[in-house]
C-alpha cells in the first residue's frame, strides 16, 4: 500500500490551498430561465463512461428532459452517449463547453472523482443545478468548497445517493428511531468482495481517442496503466479513496438517518494492502472505528472490508446491522431482519410515517422546478462522504483523530489536517475561489 510519507505530510501542512486560477463569478450567477412544472428541463452531462452512461439513461426517460449535450476526454465513451441520446446531444471533449450553453439548465457530473469538484463549482457558478456522483469529493476541503458555491449561487443540488430513496432504508429508519429495539451501543457496516485477478499489467500508450492529459487533471503526471484506467482508478490514491469512499454513502447513509448523527466524534483505523496482488494501492483489508456522540455515551460504528473474500457477516457481502438490548437488526440494500435478544420475544414494529420517495432521480428534477432542496443535497452528501476520508486520514497518520465537525478540523493532531485538501494540484487545475 503506497502512503503519503512524512515530508509530504509536513509540506502539505504548511501549503496554502491555490485558488483563483479557474476564475471566479464575481456574483452568484442567475439560472437562465424559471421552469414550470410542465416546462422541459435541459441537461449537460460531464462524465459519461460507466456511472454516467448509466444517469443519462435513466434521465433520458424522464418525459420532461431534454439532453443537450454530452462531455467526456475519452472519445469512445462521449460518441457512445450520443448515440444512446438519440444521435442529437452535441459530444465535446471540453466540460467547459457544456458549462457555457445558456439553454443548459442543469448538469449531470459523473467523472472520477478528483474531477468532480471543480466542474461542480464551475456549474454552480454558471447558474446550472447540479447532480454529482459520490462521494461529493476527493477532499474534505473540496467538499466544504462545493457546497458553499451551491449555497452562494442557490443551486437545486443532489448527490448520487440512489438507495436512499428505497422504502426499506425508510422502514428500517422507523424502526431504528421507534426504540424498538432497545438502546443501541454498535452499528456495524460491511463490504466482502473476491477483487482478485486485476494483475500488474505494464505502464504503456493511452488508448486512441483520449486525451489522457485532461483525463489527470489536478492528479499528478503519471503513465498511462490500464489499472488507473476507467473502473479501477477507484484504487488508486491519486483519483479515489477506495471501496470506503465509493461505499459509505450508500450503507454508512443508513446509519447516519437511523441514528440522527451527521460526524462522528473519534475515528482509528487499520488496514493495508494485504492479500491482492496487483499494482493497485488502497485497502483491501481495512477496519474503522468511528465513535459518535449520540445520548449518555455514543455509539461505536465499524467499518469493515475485505477484498479477498466474498464472506462477510451474517452470510451477506454487504451490510448494516444495528445492535440494541432488546434486539438486532441487520439490513442490505433491499431487505432487513430482526433478531430479538431473548428468544421468542414480540418486537414491537412502529407503523409507516416517512412518506414514499418520488424517486432519486425524480426528485431532484421535481426540485429544480419548485426551487426546494432535495434529500441528498451537498450538504448531506458532504457528511457522508467526510465519514470515509477521516477513515483514510487515519489510515494513513496511523493515530487516533478527534473531529471537530463544526470546523471541519482534526483537533488532536495538527499534521493530519495536511490531509483536508489535495496535495498540489497539477496546474491549471485548482479550485475556482467561492
Amino acid at each position: 500500500m503506497t502512503n503519503p510519507t512524512r515530508r509530504e505530510m509536513m509540506a502539505a501542512s504548511t501549503a496554502l490551498l491555490a485558488t483563483g486560477a479557474l476564475g471566479q463569478a464575481e456574483e452568484p450567477a442567475k439560472a437562465s430561465r424559471v421552469i414550470g412544472a410542465n416546462d422541459s428541463i435541459t441537461l449537460g452531462f460531464i462524465g459519461v463512461g460507466g456511472m454516467g452512461s448509466g444517469l443519462l439513461d435513466i434521465f433520458k426517460k424522464m418525459p420532461d428532459v431534454r439532453i443537450a449535450s454530452v462531455c467526456d476526454v475519452y472519445e469512445l465513451n462521449r460518441l457512445k452517449a450520443k448515440e444512446a441520446a438519440g444521435g442529437k446531444p452535441e459530444a465535446v471533449e471540453d466540460f467547459r463547453r457544456v458549462l457555457d450553453r445558456k439553454d443548459i439548465d442543469a448538469v449531470v457530473v459523473a467523472t472520477p472523482d478528483h474531477w468532480h469538484a471543480i466542474p461542480t463549482i464551475l456549474a454552480c457558478q454558471a447558474g446550472k443545478d447540479v447532480y454529482c456522483e459520490k462521494p461529493l469529493s476527493f477532499r474534505i476541503d473540496e467538499g466544504r468548497a462545493m457546497v458553499t458555491a451551491a449555497t452562494k449561487a442557490k443551486r437545486i443540488t443532489q448527490m448520487g445517493n440512489l438507495i436512499h430513496a428505497g422504502d426499506n432504508y425508510r422502514r428500517v429508519v422507523e424502526i431504528v428511531r421507534s426504540g424498538a429495539l432497545g438502546p443501541i451501543s454498535k452499528a456495524r457496516v460491511w463490504m466482502a468482495a473476491d477483487r482478485r485477478g486485476l494483475g500488474r499489467p505494464a505502464d504503456c500508450a493511452a488508448p486512441a481517442g483520449l486525451n489522457y492529459d485532461m483525463w489527470l487533471g489536478p492528479a499528478p503526471k503519471r503513465e498511462f496503466n490500464p489499472n488507473r484506467f476507467l473502473f479501477n482508478w477507484r484504487f488508486h490514491w491519486d483519483y479515489a479513496g477506495g471501496i470506503l469512499c465509493d461505499f459509505v454513502c450508500h450503507i454508512v447513509d443508513l446509519v447516519h438517518w437511523a441514528m440522527d448523527v451527521d460526524a462522528p466524534e473519534t475515528i482509528t483505523a487499520t488496514g493495508g494492502r494485504y492479500v491482492l496482488d496487483d499494482n493497485c494501492e488502497t485497502p483491501d483489508t481495512l477496519e474503522v472505528l468511528y465513535h459518535y456522540a449520540k445520548g449518555p455515551k455514543g455509539f461505536d460504528l465499524i467499518w469493515s472490508q475485505t477484498d479477498g473474500s466474498a464472506h462477510g457477516f451474517e452470510g451477506m457481502s454487504q451490510g448494516i446491522m444495528f445492535q440494541g438490548t432488546d434486539a438486532t437488526l441487520v439490513a442490505s440494500y433491499g431487505g432487513y431482519k430482526i433478531f430479538p435478544t431473548t428468544r421468542g420475544a414480540t418486537i414491537e414494529i412502529p407503523p409507516q410515517s416517512i412518506p414514499a420517495s418520488v424517486g432519486h432521480h425524480r426528485e431532484w428534477l421535481n426540485a429544480i422546478k419548485t426551487r426546494e432542496q432535495t434529500t441528498c443535497h451537498f450538504e448531506y452528501g458532504h457528511r457522508l462522504s467526510t465519514v470515509g476520508h477521516l477513515g483514510n486520514i487515519a489510515l494513513w497518520t496511523g493515530e487516533k483523530l478527534r473531529w471537530d465537525a463544526k470546523n471541519e478540523r482534526v483537533i488532536t493532531t495538527h499534521h493530519a489536517n495536511a490531509f483536508l485538501s489535495r496535495m498540489n494540484p497539477r496546474a491549471p487545475w485548482v479550485l475556482p475561489e467561492v
